[in-house]
């Protein structure tokens, strides 16, 4: 096995060019473990950790653009005020240990569907900066980054160089069940995000179908029927969209959960994150 290990974004474009096959590693938290039980063995590994670039965010014309190498800790850290669903999901990630290797970036090249980072992506209409040597740089909105399980949108010569995400405008929140508290992988996760300047609300479903996905009918419906100047939330449209998110997702039975568990699951974790989201702009308006 080949170990490639760049200091520069061109070096590692370059490599990638002239390797395509080569896994690309930053923290190694889901490719070492594959590695580790002889579920895959590529040709070769990329090594990204010293590509400075890559673990730098800063704001872009009011967007703010995290580098594939900035790690779970930092946006914790950093990031949790004007990034407050990816934040959430950062913390269920793994232990301290996990949280300071493993990045976002790695998690969307994964494209497991049990990634804790997507659903608040998916909810935040975030778009994901790839980059080749040969054709430049490339942006994806993440709903079309998702091809199938362990499987995006990346051309074999590219990479992930960076996560554009628009600071919140109105409360984000992530909800996720596991088979215990902590160190585990998503049962089924959720990620609401509420606009309230464009009055709609967006949804991010994980680990509960072939991709990360969004409950779109769900979306529709509040679109159409969410009074956002109402005191509270009308208890048979809450239960509606519960119902709606749990309709988009497409469950397996696997040794974490049961098919229709994780239908039940989501129509809770819709209501549950939806009304936590609604009290907070609520408690937000009267301040």
């Amino acid at each position: 096995m080949d170990f490639l290990r760049p200091t520069t974004w061109e070096e590692a474009l370059a490599a990638k060019a002239d390797q395509p096959e080569a896994v690309p590693i930053q923290g190694g938290t889901d490719v070492m473990v594959e590695i580790n039980f002889d579920v895959r063995r590529p040709v070769a590994l990329l090594d990204l950790n010293r590509v400075a670039e890559l673990r730098e965010w800063d704001l872009v014309d009011g967007v703010c653009r995290v580098g594939a190498g900035v790690p779970y800790t930092a946006v914790i850290e950093d990031l949790g005020g004007m990034l407050p669903g990816l934040a959430q999901a950062s913390r269920t990630v793994g232990s301290p240990q996990i949280r300071n290797r493993g990045t976002v970036g790695g998690n969307l090249g994964a494209a497991s569907p049990a990634g804790d980072s997507h659903p608040p992506l998916l909810a935040t209409d975030a778009v994901i900066e790839v980059e080749s040597r040969g054709r430049g740089v490339r942006m994806i909105p993440a709903a079309a980054f998702y091809l199938g399980v362990k499987r995006n949108a990346l051309e074999p010569d590219e990479l992930i160089k960076a996560v554009h995400v628009k600071p919140a405008s109105g409360p984000q929140y992530f909800s996720k069940v596991g088979t215990r508290n902590a160190m585990v992988i998503a049962v089924c996760s959720f990620a609401v995000a509420l606009h309230p300047e464009e009055r709609r609300v967006r949804t991010g479903i994980g680990s509960a179908a072939p991709t990360p996905r969004r409950a779109l009918e769900a979306e529709d419906l509040l679109a159409r029927e969410l009074d956002w100047d109402t005191p509270a939330l009308d208890p048979a449209l809450l239960r509606r969209f519960g119902r709606l998110c749990a309709a988009a997702a497409a469950p397996i039975d696997d040794v974490r959960g049961t098919a229709e568990y994780r239908v039940h699951a989501i129509d809770v974790m819709a209501r549950r994150t939806l009304t936590w989201a609604w009290n907070d702009y609520l408690g937000r308006r009267a301040a």
